[in-house]
């Protein structure tokens, strides 16, 4: 048995360790997400040969999931491209002639982004009522100025005070709150609407944010995401021909489906690990018992690697770290993936015969009335439905047919992945009715729902910077291992991607596309000389 110990002229040239003969090195990418496929097509269009892609799942794509039924896909993740200027999801796109079919109505400029930015959304109390369009307008306008707020304490670096606990949600209501009751020209009634308003609004916040409440969101980082120029669209033959087009040019042979990654043996000096691993492979290359990464597979294979590239969620980081590494990642890198925050953001979608909404109608958001003064976005369990923030009009219904599609965060999200579509079909009908005032409304002729939170492969939506943490643990949570100022061993043995690693633009599709580009950039520049 070789031994697995570095040898004693064992430098910090990337090339050592095995490399200086003049063989390709062995890249494995976990993940045929957004993130993975732009790393392993990057790397193959770059003349790497030797590049593997693992993903547990029968299907490419990750968090992009589109779903055919009837006519019309329905996007079950990933939905819109956000911004146009530079993002490179929008030039795959629009360079590939997907967005030919997209309405302007599907050119959404608005923050929140509906379906269609044409007509209004109707804002309903629990009581039946419809809140008067003028109400519904004034609160908007506070709700977006004090949004603006948000942004300056990371972005003008204003001192976060201690009432706000350092939170968006906090901070948010009580700006609110106070600006709303000390309005001298509203009614009490008026201003009872407007303060259970606020909970409806951090509820689509909370979706956005794909936290389980606003108050989670940190107020000091709030500001550091950043915004793309240009209009939000939607890509009407489904999001997953981005994946696609990504995947075109990798060759069949590299992805390899349904092969969960058990764990990642890295860092060759952990000499007993390597020599354990490679005892399992008895048809292992005896030039590769010396490999400074193993890939252990749930399937019992061992798959030598010089370079592995990890593009797993935030979510499933945050459950796996512990039994997914050996040896254990660094302290720094788990207080990082320990403090960022991801958690769940599921859609309903719920197919009407006829619709009962009317031609203007864009959005039915529900607001309870009896949450005017509540301070928690937190339910009972069989109180679930209370999340669900909205249902939006998929337009057009040339297209699509008569289809709203629902929003819930957070634990309550959990809970209703748990229901049968029955019973979620059910609840929701009985919401509809109950908001509208419509006890007429009959049950939708079919359901369709996501669930990231209770998929062990995503364990959630995408990331935000929770109260605690910064931008500073996205970069901590991107830095490779084993850290180089501490290693003669090869660096950048663990590389990370993903949304969650990109400091600017976590939770985004272009975020996912960009870091998976940006590891294998530094592959490309390290070895440059031998891919001349």
């Amino acid at each position: 048995m070789q031994s697995c110990e570095i040898s004693g002229d064992s430098t910090d040239d990337p090339l050592s360790s095995g490399l200086r003969r003049k063989r390709q090195p062995r890249i494995v990418v976990i993940g045929a997400g957004l993130a993975g496929l732009s790393a392993a097509k990057a790397l193959l269009e770059s003349g790497f040969t030797d590049v593997t892609v693992l993903e547990a799942t029968d299907r490419i794509g990750g968090r992009v999931q589109s779903v055919n039924l009837g006519h019309a896909t329905f996007e079950l993740g990933a939905t819109w491209i956000h911004g146009s200027h530079g993002n490179p999801v929008y030039h795959l796109a629009e360079d590939n002639g997907l967005l030919e079919e997209t309405t302007d109505g599907e050119r959404s400029v608005g923050r929140i982004s509906l379906y269609s930015k044409n007509g209004v959304a109707y804002h309903l109390t629990n009581n039946g009522q419809r809140i008067p369009k003028d109400v519904v307008e004034e609160f908007s306008d506070l709700y977006n100025e004090v949004y603006n707020l948000t942004q300056e304490f990371f972005q003008r670096g204003k001192p976060v005070n201690a009432e706000s606990q350092n939170s968006v949600g906090v901070f948010t209501r009580d700006v609110v709150r106070k600006r709303v009751k000390a309005d001298p020209d509203d009614t009490e009634a008026v201003k009872r609407l407007k303060l259970a308003m606020i909970q409806q609004y951090l509820k689509v916040e909370s979706c956005e944010s794909s936290s389980h409440s606003m108050d989670e969101v940190s107020l000091s980082e709030f500001g550091e995401w950043t915004e793309i120029p240009g209009a939000h669209h939607i890509i009407p033959c489904g999001f997953i021909k981005i994946v696609e087009i990504l995947a075109r040019s990798i060759p069949e042979s590299v992805i390899q489906l349904r092969k969960p990654v058990k764990c990642i043996h890295w860092n060759q000096s952990v000499s007993k690990e390597i020599e354990r691993v490679a005892d399992h492979n008895s048809d292992l290359p005896e030039e590769d018992k010396g490999s400074d990464v193993f890939v252990e597979c749930e399937d019992c294979e061992f798959i030598p690697a010089d370079h592995v590239i990890v593009t797993v969620s935030l979510g499933v980081l945050k459950k796996r770290h512990e039994s997914l590494f050996h040896p254990r990642l660094p302290e720094e890198k788990v207080l990082a993936i320990e403090k960022l925050g991801i958690n769940t953001t599921d859609k309903i979608f719920l197919e009407f015969e006829e619709p009962f909404w009317s031609s203007e109608c864009n959005s039915i958001q529900f607001v309870w009335e009896d949450e005017a003064e509540s301070e928690s976005l937190t339910y009972p369990e069989e109180l679930w439905y209370k999340k669900i923030c909205s249902f939006d009009v998929l337009y057009p219904p040339e297209r699509y047919g008569h289809v709203l599609s629902g929003w819930i965060c957070g634990e309550e999200a959990l809970i209703m992945e748990k229901c049968d579509d029955e019973t979620v079909a059910e609840t929701c009908t009985e919401m509809l009715r109950k908001f509208t005032g419509n006890p007429n409304i009959p049950k939708p002729r079919r359901i369709l729902r996501s669930s990231w939170g209770s998929n062990p492969n995503f364990r959630g939506s995408y990331s935000y910077t929770q109260v605690g943490s910064s931008g500073a643990d996205v970069e901590k949570l991107a830095k490779p291992l084993p850290y180089a100022e501490s290693s003669k061993t090869t660096p950048m043995q663990v590389m990370f991607s993903g949304e969650a690693t990109h400091r600017k633009y976590y939770s985004t599709t272009h975020g996912a596309v960009l870091s998976g580009q940006r590891e294998a950039a530094h592959l490309i520049e390290m070895y440059q000389d031998l891919l001349q």
